[in-house]
């Protein structure tokens, strides 16, 4: 049984609702090579330009340090296999992945799951071809000599980085490389000296404190959430909402969802707990709308529906005429085989008894009273008939006394028939007795009632209040029996569920032939229900009448009496009350949940390919505050910024310095609300009278491919750049540290 709603009760005059088409990464257009950039870049000289790579992973950015903007922004995915037909090897990078069927189905990623790192080097090599490719890079020997600047993550393994300048350098050629963190690029761009970074992004958030353009790596700390875990739990959470949903899911398209419908509430538990009120749930339930097949009806026009009308009701007209002919001729049948059986009892009279046995063997009957049965059967059968088609009412039969003389009689006394004749009447006796038994206790049982009744209604005259506990008592059993009915029919339904594996041993114990005796202890070696033909034993015997649907029409008829008991005396049980009422849709959390403000046709396949967003917009980006929602055993990001700012942080330099400077980057951080939220946990945890600023990127997702490239082309790029000559004389472990980079672990 549902949970009932509030009191609010829904408008009648819901609009209807606003669909938001799915969304999903797809093939857009095909990118041509540009040389353009490569021959300004070779024009300026290889000190004064640098290819900028930012290795997200979500996107892989790339473009000239001398432009305003990447010219490349693709996933990290590459494709490759064979047509055995064509006796070809097709490969597909990035967005291009999208455009072919079957390379979908052999799709894999640069990074590993949930992290920024990279796991699958061939992928990556294979993305680094194709950034080149598009760019229009010309290198000497198909390498390149351009120096390259690309992006890292927060605490980069050594082995990644190793693995990147070795391909770098091995493979392209390059002639210098440099590394550094996204965010700290992002940071440097919008002039950011001294503050706390908080970065959002696809694999996770980080915060790091930086103290007068120098990041303070040993402080900084990780949250295992960022765009990715969002997605994959929105999918979770909307697969365990619509486990039947016919559409294809997948975390493509709850990225869009998270992107286009979810944000950041002000005050969490408040509006989590008025979420599903059916006042505004129109506004706040998202409705997305999935591909679907419409069934096509025929829609028939008036003249058309008239003209079938008219032509059921003629076959109706001629099958009532035929079944009134049939009726007739076999009523005349009747009446000349009435007629003939009174002539042949008439001229009975006047033959002799062997005549007279003659006549009635050669019409099948035994005796004369065999023909008077005959006679008075036939004429009952052609009255009823006749007051059927006249439409009068029945005449009720008269009940003839049974003779029950020859049970007095001795058996000496009798001949062979009137020994028959008494066996007759003594079974005529048992069944006469038997009928008078029923109908007596039948009146019994009827007065039994009246009495109960009485003394029902007495006791409600004498003491109301404990008449209604009784009613209200026996309202709650009937309600419990219902529901575990409910579960028992579902766990029946299940196959390895306890109650179906109970029931059909014992099905399978009661048809066998050497039932299994029960065992005290253990040693019960049967494996039923591990084949499955042993459930064709159920299908052969699940053949009722449905006794289960009558039992619960009756334990439905016994709760309206109930219900309707108490809403005459009850003065505290209404309307509301009722079990109709509380499963009612309108009164409903779970449609409100499930289907939102609005009634469910489970016919329309439209309704059926429809997923409704309501607490989960809220509650998916509430994850990164309160971790625990999900699952994940860390802090939520107010309580790690207010552990770094108040206690990591002292001695470092002034706590005021870092408060008047947050700063907010990474995809992530554009949920609305996000930077209130954040300020608003943060004041809670510091002193009233300091400052606390807060600032987002000017370009949350761009920011870090722009300030790699401001960086690149200064003093500070060429000191912390890798030459070709470092990588062969150090190795290509050899590091070098800067302000915006990792330092060595």
């Amino acid at each position: 049984m549902d949970t009932p709603m509030t009191d609010a009760e829904p408008e009648n005059t819901v609009p209807p609702a606003q669909l938001y088409h799915q969304r999903e990464a797809h093939f857009e257009k095909f990118i041509e090579p540009r040389p353009d950039g490569y021959q300004k870049a070779k024009s300026r000289g290889g000190d004064r330009a640098a290819i900028v790579i930012d290795n997200g992973s979500s996107a892989t950015r790339a473009g000239w340090s001398f432009e305003d903007a990447p010219r490349l922004n693709i996933t990290p995915i590459f494709s490759k296999y064979r047509d055995r037909k064509l006796g070809k090897t097709y490969s597909f990078v990035g967005n291009d992945v999208l455009a072919d069927t079957t390379a979908r189905g052999h799709m894999r990623n640069a990074f590993e799951a949930g992290s920024g790192i990279v796991s699958n080097w061939d992928v990556m090599e294979s993305l680094l071809d194709y950034v080149f490719i598009k760019m229009g890079v010309e290198g000497s020997n198909g390498g390149v000599d351009v120096p390259i600047v690309m992006t890292e993550a927060v605490a980069n393994l050594p082995y990644s980085r190793k693995s990147m300048t070795e391909i770098i350098f091995e493979c392209y050629s390059a002639p210098s490389l440099a590394y550094g963190i996204d965010s700290l690029f992002s940071y440097d761009y919008n002039n950011g000296k001294t503050g706390l970074v908080v970065s959002s992004s696809h694999s996770s958030t980080h915060l790091i404190p930086v103290l007068n353009s120098k990041a303070l790596l040993t402080q900084a700390t990780r949250l295992n959430w960022g765009g990715s875990q969002s997605a994959e739990y929105l999918l979770k959470l909307l697969r365990l909402k619509y486990p039947t949903f016919p559409g294809k899911l997948n975390s493509s398209q709850t990225e869009y969802m998270i992107r286009d419908h979810c944000y950041l509430s002000k005050d969490y538990d408040s509006e989590l707990s008025t979420y599903l009120d059916w006042t505004g749930l129109e506004d706040r339930d998202h409705v997305i709308q999935y591909p679907y097949t419409e069934e096509v009806i025929v829609q028939k026009s008036e003249e058309e529906l008239a003209r079938v009308a008219e032509k059921r009701k003629e076959s109706g007209r001629r099958l009532q005429e035929q079944a009134a002919k049939l009726r007739l001729e076999k009523l005349i049948r009747k009446e000349q085989e009435l007629d003939y059986y009174r002539d042949l009892q008439s001229k009975l009279a006047n033959e002799s008894k062997k005549e007279v046995k003659r006549l009635l063997d050669s019409e099948d009957l035994k005796d004369e009273a065999a023909l008077e049965r005959t006679i008075k059967e036939l004429d009952k059968s052609i009255r009823k008939a006749r007051t059927k088609d006249i439409g009068g009412p029945e005449v009720e039969e008269e009940v003839e006394e049974p003779d029950f003389s020859l049970l007095e009689i001795p058996d000496d006394q009798l001949d062979e028939a009137g020994i028959k004749q008494k066996r007759h009447q003594r079974l005529m006796k048992s069944n006469h007795e038997a009928r008078a038994r029923a109908k007596a206790e039948k009146e019994k049982e009827k007065a039994r009632l009246a009495e109960e009744k009485r003394l029902d209604e007495e006791k409600r005259e004498n003491d109301l209040e404990g008449w209604l506990q009784e009613r209200r008592n026996a309202r709650a059993e009937l309600i419990q029996k219902m529901k575990d009915r409910e579960r028992l029919k579902a766990d029946l339904g299940n196959r390895k569920s306890l109650a179906s594996q109970i029931r059909m041993k014992s099905i399978a114990n009661l048809a066998s032939d050497n039932p299994t005796k029960k065992r005290r202890r253990g040693g019960d070696d049967d494996n039923f229900g591990a084949n499955d033909d042993d459930w064709g034993v159920y299908r052969q015997i699940a053949t009722g009448e449905g006794s289960d649907d009558e039992e619960e029409e009756d334990l439905g008829v016994s709760l309206k009496t109930l219900e309707a008991d108490l809403l005459k005396y009850d003065p505290e049980f209404t309307d509301q009350h009722t079990l109709d009422a509380q499963t009612d849709w309108t009164k409903s959390l779970v449609h409100a949940f499930l289907r939102g403000p609005r009634p469910f046709d489970p016919k329309s396949q439209a309704e059926a390919h429809q997923l409704h967003l309501n607490v989960e917009r809220i509650r998916v980006p509430e994850v990164i505050f309160q971790p625990s929602i999900a699952g994940l055993d860390q802090a939520g990001i107010v309580e790690i910024a207010a552990d770094i700012l108040t206690h990591r942080l002292n001695g470092v330099a002034s706590q005021e310095a870092f408060l008047k400077d947050i700063f907010l980057t990474g995809g992530s951080t554009l949920f609305q609300n996000f930077d209130e939220r954040l300020r608003d946990g943060l004041r809670a945890s510091l002193p009233a009278d300091l400052p606390l600023v807060l600032r987002r990127a000017k370009d949350p997702i761009l920011d870090a491919w722009k300030g790699a490239a401001k960086w690149a082309g200064g003093s500070a790029w060429k000191n912390a750049a890798i030459t070709r000559e470092d990588y062969f004389e150090k190795g290509s472990e050899y590091m070098k540290e800067h302000d915006l980079g990792n330092a060595y672990s």
